[in-house]
């Protein structure tokens, strides 16, 4: 294999942000984007791009195939993910890219499934291809970690986000959601949302706040994840706004096999889907529920859940990676905690999380934390 360029850097660095766009929208196939270059009188030039369409529908090198025409002939295939090497609901990738007269192709990474990843690269490689793999690989490992914990771990990646006062409360006794971050640090919530294909929640979340969960950015709408609610006795409410817009934007129930089943009912009626696992007395494990949601298709989790979900996720060791916003409202006296029996300051300190960006968004502050290795 040949070694990489710095041309190459810079085609897959853009061949990234092009697959973004596909989080939260293509699962459970990862987001992938091709570009295809070749080389004109004053450098390289972009003939083709393409990104991962919807399940069963073309992969992201045919896309870009399709778009170079013959232009791709003789040109180099800038792919994020090593193109696929067998037969599904469409053909192999990697086919695709021999027969279209491609001369080089550029990879970001392997399959992380061990029962595919190289295959494609041989088949490239045995009809005169030549391949380039690993270029900017750990930035393309971040951006599949969902797809990989799902293949080796059957998980999704978990993203956990807490909004915290300034005095390290997330609300107060009583009296639900309470308005904690400002319009810009909510702004940055939304598009997080829009990249995950599930948002969770636990029931007393659910039933305090009344959320609709969804993403509220302007034009973004379509873009709302999946709304997973873990509710062990099933008793989130049919007059919810959850329930009344899951024709709109699904909702998921996670719910006890002994839950009620006059309840899931009426829910599965409704339009809410109904997932029953086994559960504990008084609460459903973390790692029950996400085996259910990887069961399901999902790569990419966001828990926005209260102290108990947050917490429960942190002592599981399950939480991949950690946003904290602090605003600069003072709950005071019937604080509620962010997080229950253990200490927020120890978790921001834990060495397996590093920190990856911190910043302020008007008089909000937030830090990112990343699992280390992850």
């Amino acid at each position: 294999m040949s070694s990489e360029t710095t041309t190459d850097i810079r085609f897959m660095a853009a061949a990234e942000r092009l697959a973004r766009r596909g989080l939260g929208r293509v699962w459970p196939n990862p987001a992938v984007a091709a570009l295809i270059v070749r080389e004109g009188e004053d450098g390289p030039v972009l003939a083709g791009r393409g990104v991962t369409s919807r399940p069963g529908m073309a992969h992201a090198e045919v896309n870009a195939l399709r778009n170079a025409g013959e232009l791709a002939r003789g040109a180099t295939c800038y792919v994020t993910l090593e193109p696929c090497s067998h037969y599904g609901r469409t053909p192999p990738c990697s086919l695709a890219l021999i027969e279209a007269g491609v001369s080089r192709v550029v990879i970001g990474m392997l399959d992380p499934n061990p029962r595919v990843a190289g295959r494609g690269v041989n088949m490239l490689k045995d009809a005169g291809v030549e391949v380039v793999v690993g270029v900017r690989e750990q930035h393309v490992r971040d951006l599949y970690n969902g797809f990989t914990l799902r293949q080796l771990k059957q998980r999704p990646h978990v993203f956990l986000k807490l909004a915290v006062s300034k005095d390290g409360f997330i609300g107060r006794s009583g009296e639900g959601q309470i308005k904690i971050s400002g319009p810009l640090s909510m702004r940055m919530v939304h598009g997080f949302r829009a990249e995950h294909d599930a948002i969770l929640v636990g029931t007393g979340t659910a039933l305090a706040d009344d959320p609709q969960l969804t993403c509220r950015l302007p034009g973004l709408a379509q873009r709302s994840p999946v709304r997973v609610i873990v509710d062990r006795c099933a008793r989130l409410p049919l007059e919810s706004k959850l329930v009344r817009t899951c024709v709109d934007v699904p909702v998921w129930l996670i719910c006890g096999n002994d839950a009620d089943p006059d309840k899931l009912e009426l829910l599965a009626a409704a339009g809410v889907n109904v997932i029953r696992v086994p559960a504990g007395e008084c609460s459903i494990d973390p790692g029950v529920v996400l085996s259910a949601l990887a069961t399901r298709g999902i790569t990419r989790v966001m828990v926005e859940g209260g102290a108990r979900m947050a917490s429960s996720f942190l002592k599981a060791n399950l939480v991949d990676d950690l946003c904290v916003v602090t605003g600069n409202v003072v709950i005071g006296e019937g604080g509620i905690p962010a997080l229950r029996d253990m200490s927020l300051e120890d978790v921001l300190s834990d060495p397996k999380f590093e920190r990856v960006d911190a910043g302020s968004f008007d008089q909000d502050r937030f830090i990112y934390l990343r699992r280390r290795g992850g």
